[in-house]
């Protein structure tokens, strides 16, 4: 006779799906798929589709779909740099309030460039005072040094890695953690508490920011969630990959599908039994 299963525990993380991750389709198509394949929400990318940006469209979508809004991503990419505005904290301001709009907790944000210097110098204050004025949680995600060739680049400031820095929340994105050399592992563990959000993806190393499938990697992905299990984390993970070469519709849904699918599997953690 065979030993039974062990029982499995399962924290109250939500898994999300990030809208970027259907990119080139619109921000309605994420409420959308995430509906469809039963993600417990979405993580709204601010970006140049102008519904992103728009807080009352959101607010719609959110009630069309009946799918949350549990996370909203501030836009900090290079493309987004005058999605509303040229203010850096105004679009914090707006990203808090968006997030508040949709009953969301919790804003991501990226660490400025380094020629943003003014923004910079008053970052980390900056964000404290914000989670503090807007009582919506801010974020910060680890990000890479940018490479190419031989040649290294530090683009962040105060610096590319949240770890050494003073924030009470992080954002910890494994397909960054891939492009920076950096251990996801050792990078939660070493946040321990201030480990707010994690951004799903997977990564080879390149010196290129991948967002591949889980699974689809070199990164210890399936570890990462075991472990976040067994700590009974409590905070969202967001699926947050690219499909951008998707030949159709149906591929797109079936690679957030399996992405959903990993995530759930591997979300989970062995009970251990007490008993002699």
């Amino acid at each position: 006779m065979t030993d039974p299963a062990p029982l499995v525990s399962v924290p109250s993380a939500r898994v999300t799906l990030s809208t970027s991750s259907v990119y080139p389709e619109s921000t309605e198509v994420g409420f959308e798929i995430a509906g469809r394949l039963g993600y417990d929400g979405v993580e709204v990318m601010v970006g140049t589709d102008a519904t992103s940006a728009d807080i009352d469209a959101v607010v719609g979508l959110q009630e069309q779909y009946e799918v949350p809004v549990l996370s909203v991503h501030a836009p900090c990419l290079l493309i987004t740099q005058r999605v509303w505005g040229t203010d850096h904290w105004v679009k914090l301001e707006k990203s808090a309030e968006m997030a508040r709009a949709c009953g969301a907790g919790l804003v991501v944000v990226h660490p400025p460039f380094r020629w943003q210097r003014e923004y910079a110098r008053a970052f980390e204050e900056g964000v404290a005072r914000l989670e503090e004025s807007t009582g919506v949680v801010f974020a910060v995600e680890n990000m890479y040094p940018w490479r190419t060739g031989r040649r290294e680049f530090q683009a962040y400031a105060p610096g590319w890695d949240p770890v050494v820095l003073g924030y009470e929340n992080v954002t910890l994105d494994v397909s960054h953690c891939a492009t920076s050399g950096t251990d996801p592992l050792e990078m939660a563990a070493d946040l321990g508490r201030r480990l707010a959000h994690v951004h799903l993806g997977d990564g080879t190393g390149s010196a290129r920011d991948e967002h591949l499938v889980p699974g689809r990697g070199h990164q210890p992905v399936g570890e990462l969630l075991g472990r976040l299990a067994e700590q009974g984390y409590a905070g969202d993970v967001a699926v947050e990959v690219t499909t951008r070469k998707a030949a159709d519709r149906a591929q797109r849904e079936a690679d957030l599908a399996e992405a959903l699918a990993f995530t759930r599997l591997h979300l989970a953690s062995a009970v251990v039994s007490t008993d002699p």
